[in-house]
């Protein structure tokens, strides 16, 4: 079995954990998520198997969109439910139109500060493992890009917002810094990934549906082809002749089939039967296809 499937992560499972039950349903061996998804947070959660695993990187590399429930008048050490509170504030005079005005600074390119509380490595040990020994540790600012923030509901102290942001995104980072701009503090209270690259949640399964799925024959349907991982990069079509070169990892040349002004840095590679059969990268000195991930059928 290769493919993706597009499970709906539910709420105290690590990304790991999934990744495990889906490896004992499925019995195998080679399964993993991509791009991990916090244990108070559900939502979609790309599941590859098989081959797939090798186009994970690519998933995890593209956009994602949540709908977040952000708390104001409380800070915690984590900036979610799970921690301590750690400073209180008064929320009560907050007003829709002062959230409204204070959004449109978090959009476009720019500089997010992590939570300590991450799974960010420091020399080989995740960020919250040293904090929670006592160590003291800062965090540099990593550059994401926010392109969407809209305000689907508000009930103070509560505010449900969908956010649409780049791969590394906190959107615990972005409840506390608009906390902490509006004066009375923020966390997050909530948190449903419902996007990821070309998955949505309303086309997740859970666990359990998977599991009914695989009972009764009906699994292949919820089964998506790796290469919608590639969606976003240009096609190549080969002849018989030049494919099975491919297949054994000889550059060629090829104009991609949908390509910009620029030649692009990698490209989807198939066979004249339409099969997916490489990711190729442009090797400018010698002007020709590489191929750089070769599929070949199970």
């Amino acid at each position: 079995m290769d493919g993706i499937l597009n499970i709906n992560k539910s709420i105290g499972m690590t990304s790991q954990d999934v990744a495990t039950a889906v490896r004992r349903l499925l019995k195998q061996k080679r399964v993993g998520h991509a791009g991990t998804l916090d244990p108070l947070a559900s939502g979609v959660l790309p599941m590859c198997v098989g081959q797939a695993t090798r186009v994970a990187e690519y998933l995890s590399e593209s956009g994602k969109a949540y709908e977040a429930v952000i708390v104001f008048g409380a800070v915690t050490d984590t900036y979610d439910t799970e921690g301590q509170i750690v400073r209180t504030g008064d929320a009560s005079s907050l007003t829709l139109e002062q959230i409204a005005g204070a959004l449109p600074r978090f959009l476009g390119p720019q500089m997010q500060r992590p939570p300590l509380y991450s799974a960010i490595k420091i020399q080989g040990q995740p960020a919250y493992k040293r904090v929670r020994a006592g160590q003291d540790i800062t965090l540099e600012p990593r550059p994401i890009t926010i392109t969407r923030l809209t305000i689907i509901a508000w009930e103070s102290p509560r505010l449900t917002l969908a956010v649409e942001c780049s791969k590394g995104t906190y959107i615990r980072s972005i409840a506390f810094d608009l906390g902490e701009i509006l004066g009375c503090g923020a966390y997050l209270g909530g948190l449903v990934r419902t996007r990821s690259g070309p998955f949505t949640l309303a086309d997740s399964i859970t666990l359990e549906e998977c599991a009914a799925a695989l009972s009764n024959g009906t699994l292949a349907a919820h089964i998506f082809p790796p290469d919608i991982a590639l969606r976003n990069y240009p096609s190549i079509m080969l002849d018989y002749p030049t494919a099975a070169r491919v297949l054994h990892g000889t550059p060629f040349e090829a104009a991609p089939d949908d390509s910009a002004d620029s030649t692009p840095t990698l490209a989807r590679v198939y066979a004249p039967d339409n099969r997916f059969i490489a990711i190729a990268e442009w090797d400018e000195e010698r002007a020709l296809w590489q191929p750089k991930k070769v599929f070949t059928e199970a």
